[in-house]
C-alpha cells in the first residue's frame, strides 16, 4: 500500500513538472489556438466552396430576385418591388392549383412506394434461391435517369403501339386508350411511374435496416411463439422504424420537387392536371420571363420544405428523448 502511495506521488511530481517546462501544457498535448482552427477550416474548404457556390449563393440570389421585377428582354433596369410578387401570388388561383396538384403527387407517390418497397425488402431479406439476382433487378431502375425513364414509359403508354394497350387488346379488355393525354388518367399515369422510379432507392434503405434488426430478436420471439405479424410489430418495426420515418421524409421532399420525369411524360399536360409547382415556376421564368414572380414562387416552395424539415427533425428528437 505505501509503496502505491509512493509511485503516485512520484508521478504527481513528475506530471508537474513536465507541465512547467512545457510553458503550461499537459501530457494531453498544447490547446487548440487560432492557428489549428485556421487549418481545420482550411481542410473543410474545398468541400464547402462547392456548396457555397453553387447552392448558397443561387439560393441567395433567388430569395432577393424575388422582391424585384426581373423579366427577360426588360431594356429598363430591375427595381425593387417588396412584397408585391408575393401578393400576386396569394391570388394566382393556378399556382395553388399546382400546389395542390403536387402534392397529390407527392402524397400518391411516397405512401404506395414505401408500401411496396416494404414488402419487396422483406422479401429480398429472406433467404431465397437467386437472391443476389433478385436484389440487382430491383435496383434497375434507380441506375437510370429520369429521362431516360420518362422517354421508355412514354413508349409503354403510347396509344397506338405501346405495350399497355397492345397487353388490353390481346386480353380483349377494349382498344385501349391515351393515358397521358387523357384527363382523368393522365396524373395516376404518371404516378404509377414516380413509384416505380423511385422504389429502388426505398428497397434498398429498408433492406439496410433490416438486415442491421439483430436475428436473434426473432429466434426469440419465435421461440415465445409469436407469429410473423406479431414479430413484425413487435420486433422489426420498432428497429426499422427510424430508417423508415427518414426515407419516407425524404422521398416526399424530393417527390414534391420532382421535375425531369414530368416533364418529360406529359409536360404539365393536359389542361394542367400534371403541372407540378416547380414545373410551373420553370415555365414562369423561361417560357414567359418571370424571373421575378418564378422566384417568389421558388421562395414559397423552400419555406414548404423548410417547414417539413423542422417537423421532421422536431419528431426525431423527441423520439431519441423519449428513448
Amino acid at each position: 500500500m505505501q509503496r502505491r502511495k509512493r509511485c503516485k506521488e512520484v508521478y504527481l511530481v513528475g506530471v508537474a513538472t513536465a507541465t512547467k517546462r512545457s510553458g503550461g501544457t499537459t501530457a494531453a498535448g498544447p490547446r487548440p489556438g487560432p492557428g489549428r482552427d485556421f487549418g481545420a477550416w482550411f481542410l473543410v474548404l474545398p468541400a464547402l466552396l462547392p456548396i457555397l457556390v453553387l447552392s448558397v449563393g443561387p439560393l441567395l440570389y433567388g430569395i432577393a430576385l424575388a422582391f424585384t421585377d426581373s423579366q427577360s428582354g426588360r431594356t429598363q433596369p430591375t427595381q425593387w418591388v417588396g412584397t408585391l410578387n408575393f401578393q400576386d401570388l396569394l391570388h394566382d388561383t393556378l399556382f395553388w392549383d399546382s400546389f395542390r396538384i403536387g402534392l397529390l403527387w407527392a402524397v400518391g407517390v411516397t405512401v404506395p412506394q414505401f408500401l411496396l418497397a416494404l414488402g419487396l425488402a422483406l422479401l429480398l431479406n429472406q433467404k431465397l434461391r437467386f437472391r443476389w439476382l433478385a436484389r440487382a433487378l430491383a435496383i434497375i431502375p434507380w441506375a437510370m435517369p429520369e429521362v431516360v425513364v420518362g422517354i421508355m414509359w412514354r413508349l409503354v403508354y403510347n396509344p397506338d403501339a405501346g405495350i399497355l394497350n397492345e397487353t388490353i387488346r390481346d386480353l380483349g379488355l377494349g382498344d385501349g386508350r391515351d393515358w397521358l393525354t387523357g384527363l382523368a388518367t393522365a396524373l395516376p399515369a404518371v404516378i404509377l411511374v414516380g413509384i416505380w422510379a423511385g422504389m429502388p432507392q426505398t428497397t434498398v434503405a429498408l433492406l439496410a435496416g433490416l438486415q442491421n434488426t439483430p436475428h436473434e430478436l426473432h429466434e426469440a420471439a419465435a421461440l415465445d411463439g409469436a407469429g410473423a405479424w406479431r414479430r413484425f410489430r413487435t420486433v422489426t418495426w420498432p428497429a426499422l422504424r427510424p430508417v423508415a420515418l427518414a426515407i419516407t421524409a425524404l422521398n416526399f421532399i424530393w417527390n414534391f420537387n420532382s421535375f425531369a420525369l414530368v416533364y418529360v411524360l406529359t409536360n404539365g399536360g393536359p389542361g394542367g392536371r400534371t403541372r407540378l409547382p416547380m414545373l410551373f415556376a420553370y415555365e414562369e421564368a423561361f417560357r414567359y420571363g418571370q424571373f421575378g414572380y418564378a422566384a417568389a414562387m421558388g421562395c414559397v416552395m423552400v419555406a414548404v420544405i423548410s417547414v417539413l424539415l423542422a417537423l421532421y427533425l422536431v419528431g426525431r428528437l423527441k423520439g431519441d428523448q423519449d428513448r
